[in-house]
């Protein structure tokens, strides 16, 4: 593949040099409802059309399904004939303007829907957005045509729409979501993501109070009064009955924090975090046939990685696109770029392909830029786009870098029989509160900063001065030989760029929690690119003081060019400690890494062949 060649086709699929199909009509008009499910919990909804309307015309519809309320009642009067949604960047007023009904669902028991909300994404949930998909189909202005779009949570329950009304579903649109919540968001390599998981409950909390969360920003909590009521309930009895029952709703982060292995229990239910995970539904959603324009970034959690295994693993028409951005899309994340520089494609951009797929496969407007399977994917400090069919892309290989003496990497094995390297984890080592877990909050833009200061309190090995550009794209594997003064703890690789000027800049990391070190010969749940760690109570394996233990894991997928004359360098750590809960929770553990003939330590590169 002749990547300088696709990455100008690729820009056109953003239409970053083609015209956009101007609106057709401007205003909305908002109907608030309920609507009753089986078991008769009210669920509330917003149905948006374009206002006037012509009588009779059949329009597709889009649905947004949210934990954080489908609109807001402002302190001040609402802007008349706009989506009432609220701060969320303004996707519904496009989507309508463009000739789409846009309804916007409470999930049960968030909002003004009734009932509780037991966890995310329950199987009552998804059963209740189909239900909503059936009324839809039953409207007079419904053309049959169902899609969806979403950004994290938002996302995934656009995706298990899929799921949930496999006939009518004709398109989904899932944005930066989890594939597998075990592994992408609660329990990254087995260790609790301390900080999202206890802010993400904390914001649930006050949502389900009716108080706009701190973390939506002073601004927020001064204009948004609450969740706006639906229409009929003028005297908001029916809102505050509904708030009322949501106080019994379970708080998430004392559901996980008694979690440690992926069969452990959420909470009291008998269900795990795979009930809830996206790959759990791949047979329902490959049968409706449904269309998937999947958005991920390299930056933002793991949502690439949430992007490549969809890709890979179901078999629906999917246009997938990895970018370098923000959890919202609206802020560049690359650390070879300025954090103030706009997204390429841009949030309107961004929506105009979101148009582009919708109109596509909903209003059967045929568009010869849409593939049945093709991945855009920006690969950092080259800055462009390039496109792939198959993953990994055509022209990978491996280049083995091992742990040295003296803090270097070398494409060497090591020959002499005796060579390690102690270290006294240091729990004060962090990535920062800019980092690509701090931005799932929605607000956070993503920021590495130089981590040449950082790295001194990390066990670092660096490559000599590289003699041609090097392009990484995939899975980084490492393999570590380690011996520990604990029997368990959190081992974190980062793989990072250091320049001429010892500039040192972040690429990627992995982590693993020493307990959930076996790799597993079991059939893994789904296609992976990187060790199977089953993360299950049977496999946990403490580690023992003396004896050598075997350490290999996949670091979260990147694609980035390394430029001649810069260096490579892998840096450990035992503590992320403003994200990453910590292991063990009292003491301080010496470990040693081995690089030796006998138990050599090193790093496997995916790298792309390069044909300028």
């Amino acid at each position: 593949m002749n990547d300088s060649k696709n990455s100008s086709r690729s820009q056109a699929q953003f239409g970053l040099y083609e015209s956009y199909p101007p609106p057709q009509y401007k205003g909305v008009a908002t109907q608030s409802l309920y609507i009753t499910m089986r078991d008769g919990v009210k669920i509330a909804l917003d149905v948006m059309l374009p206002k006037d309307l012509p009588s009779g015309l059949k329009l597709p519809a889009v649905l947004i399904m949210t934990r954080y309320w489908r609109s807001f009642e402002l302190r001040t009067p609402s802007p008349p004939a706009k989506a009432p949604m609220g701060p969320r960047a303004p996707i519904a007023d496009f989507l309508t303007s463009h000739g789409y009904a846009l309804i916007a669902v409470d999930a049960r028991g968030s909002g003004a829907s009734f009932g509780n909300w037991l966890c995310p994404w329950s199987r009552d949930e998804i059963e209740d957005y189909g239900e909503v998909v059936t009324w839809i189909t039953n409207q007079l202005w419904s053309n049959g045509a169902v899609g969806a779009i979403g950004i994290s949570y938002e996302g995934t329950t656009a995706e298990l729409l899929a799921a949930a009304h496999p006939t009518a579903v004709k398109a989904v649109i899932p944005q930066e979501i989890e594939f597998d919540l075990f592994t992408d968001i609660v329990f990254p390599g087995g260790i609790l993501n301390e900080w999202f998981m206890k802010t993400w409950s904390d914001s649930n909390r006050e949502l389900d109070s009716n108080r706009a969360p701190r973390d939506w920003g002073w601004s927020a909590r001064l204009f948004v009064k609450g969740v706006r009521p639906v229409d009929a309930d003028k005297s908001r009895d029916q809102l505050k009955q509904a708030i009322a029952a949501h106080s019994q709703n379970p708080d998430v982060y004392q559901a996980i924090h008694g979690a440690t292995c992926r069969d452990d229990p959420y909470g009291r239910l008998s269900i795990t975090l795979d009930d809830m995970s996206v790959f759990s539904y791949q047979q329902r959603i490959e049968r409706s046939g449904a269309a998937i324009l999947g958005w991920g970034s390299w930056l933002d959690g793991a949502t690439a990685d949430t992007v490549l295994r969809r890709f890979v693993n179901f078999g629906n028409s999917q246009v997938a696109v990895i970018g370098a951005w923000s959890h919202t899309g609206d802020r560049h994340a690359s650390p070879y770029g300025s954090p103030k520089a706009t997204p390429v494609p841009n949030l309107e951009s961004q929506w105009q392909e979101a148009l582009r797929f919708f109109n596509h496969h909903l209003k059967g407007i045929r568009d010869e830029h849409i593939s049945d399977r093709i991945l855009f994917y920006f690969t950092l400090g080259e800055e462009r786009w390039k496109t792939a069919t198959v993953w990994p892309p055509a022209g990978t290989t491996t280049q083995r870098w091992y742990l040295a003496e003296d803090g270097m990497l070398s494409l060497e094995a090591p020959a002499a029989e005796s060579g390690a390297d102690a270290y006294t984890v240091d729990f004060e080592a962090s990535t920062g509160t800019t980092n690509r877990w701090h931005t799932q909050d929605g607000v956070t833009p993503v920021i590495y900063k130089d981590r040449a200061e950082m790295d001194r309190r990390l066990l670092t090995y660096t490559s000599p001065a590289l003699t041609e550009d090097t392009q990484i794209t995939g899975y980084p594997i490492v393999t570590l030989h380690v011996t520990s003064t604990a029997a368990d703890g959190a081992f974190f690789v980062y793989l990072e760029d250091v320049d001429e000027t010892g500039k040192v800049i972040y690429v990627t990391e992995g982590q693993l929690r020493a307990i959930h070190r076996k790799v597993s010969s079991e059939p893994a749940p789904y296609k992976m690119f990187v060790p199977y760690h089953s993360f299950k109570k049977k496999d946990a394996m403490p580690l023992v003081s003396g004896e050598v233990a075997e350490l290999t894991f996949g670091l979260l997928p990147t694609s980035v060019l390394i430029q001649k004359g810069h260096r490579l360098r892998i840096a450990l750590a035992g503590q992320d400690k403003d994200t990453f809960a910590r292991i063990p929770v009292e003491g301080t553990p010496v470990i040693t890494v081995a690089r030796n003939a006998s138990h050599a330590s090193f790093i496997d590169l995916p790298v792309v062949q390069r044909n300028e």
